[in-house]
């Protein structure tokens, strides 16, 4: 029989429950808070593919319609706010961190604080919901080479082991579902009835797509397309279920960066809004389920670029909400925390998951996302500290 989740009827966590980790990090993007800070900020995002300054500041032109401002930081403060608050109202006394890939706090810096504070077994939360390589290999493997930079500063770093995937957990799910009944509410009352949900994520390029998740799982999409299909028909389902209407969906991409003879998931949301209306649809709610915040992919590609597409066409659209600092999805975080914990323990918890695919896997197996070109990645099978 499963282990409960280690907690009392109150909510309360035993003391013991926290262990073995002393810690919990969240990893994110990173991004500019003023003006100045948007071109070096796409240079951290670019090192490496010799990408010219001039395209870098005719890219950054997105961030300063917004006074060189992303607001993913001030989120993941309040997402960091929001753990604390749930953590502390539950007896849980795990401290929370915050580094970034590509902006400050940046991660080498938060890991040698973490070091330096004692810390020698840390669980690491990443602002990406799903398996790809630049939303899980990718932060592995920034976390390897922070480690390896602090080792070679003779410092002695903990142990990094990443949460599972919470595409399909209910406090990522149940929030997003919320958010679509609201927007569908806000429609013109004409548009309501026919509106169509459009699911939306970040585009990336068909052979990631085909690689990404477990080796089982590669081919036509991976697990990246197939666990975002599970999201949208879950909350689709609910919706119906809670409006008594079922509505067509489609799952679409957004924010396409690379070279045009590089084939990326397709279609695009603005071809698709262009479909919608052909077709003669009377309205849609943009669903951006790939995304944890309203950062600036959110706020410039659907709120801004999509919403002036649908205006453009006489297309009554809305965006909903993405989880953000919910505290429901702040509680899901406690529970992924608690149920892995447990199962360092030796333990059997309950892994809450909803839909078809299940809860995923605790450590990242060999050949799962893998790199074009391989790189030391930590808290996988592939990890030597493991």
């Amino acid at each position: 029989m499963p282990d409960a989740l280690p907690a009392d009827r109150s909510g309360h966590v035993p003391d013991s429950a926290q262990m073995p980790y002393d810690a919990l990090l969240l990893l994110s993007f990173g991004g500019p808070e003023g003006p100045d800070d948007v071109v070096p900020f796409l240079e951290n995002v670019t090192r490496g593919r010799g990408i010219p300054r001039e395209r870098l500041e005719e890219v950054g032109q997105h961030y300063y319609l917004f006074d060189g401002v992303s607001p993913i930081n001030a989120q993941n403060r309040a997402l960091l706010d929001a753990l604390r608050k749930d953590f502390a109202g539950h007896g849980l006394d795990l401290p929370v961190y915050w580094g970034n890939r590509n902006w400050a706090p940046y991660l080498t810096d938060t890991l040698r604080e973490m070091t330096h504070d004692g810390r020698r077994r840390v669980l690491v939360l990443a602002t990406s919901a799903y398996a790809s390589y630049s939303g899980c290999r990718q932060y592995r493997e920034n976390l390897a080479e922070a480690l390896a930079t602090l080792e070679g500063e003779g410092l002695y770093p903990p142990r990094v082991d990443k949460l599972r995937h919470y595409f399909n957990h209910p406090g990522f799910v149940e929030p997003m579902t919320e958010g679509v009944l609201t927007s569908l509410a806000d429609l013109p009352q004409e548009a309501r009835e026919g509106a169509h949900l459009v699911f939306t994520t970040h585009s990336i390029p068909v052979a990631a797509a085909d690689t990404s998740g477990p080796v089982e799982a590669h081919g036509d999409g991976g697990a990246y397309v197939a666990q975002h299909l599970d999201v949208a028909a879950l909350i689709a389902e609910a919706v119906r279920e809670r409006t008594g209407t079922a509505r067509p969906w489609s799952l679409v991409y957004q924010s396409r960066s690379g070279p045009p003879q590089v084939p990326w998931l397709e279609p695009d949301i603005c071809d698709h809004l262009e479909d919608l209306h052909g077709r003669g649809v009377p309205g849609a709610v943009m669903v951006p389920i790939g995304f944890v915040s309203d950062h600036m992919e959110v706020l410039y590609d659907l709120d801004t670029e999509a919403t002036a597409k649908a205006s453009e066409l006489g297309l009554p659209v809305r965006r909903s909400p993405t989880v953000g600092s919910d505290p429901r999805f702040a509680a899901a975080v406690r529970d992924l925390v608690l149920e892995r914990a447990a199962a360092e323990r030796g333990g059997r918890p309950a892994r809450c998951a909803l839909g078809e695919l299940g809860p995923s896997h605790d450590v990242c197996p060999i050949g799962c996302c893998p790199a074009r070109t391989p790189k030391p990645a930590a808290a996988g099978a592939d990890d030597p500290h493991q």
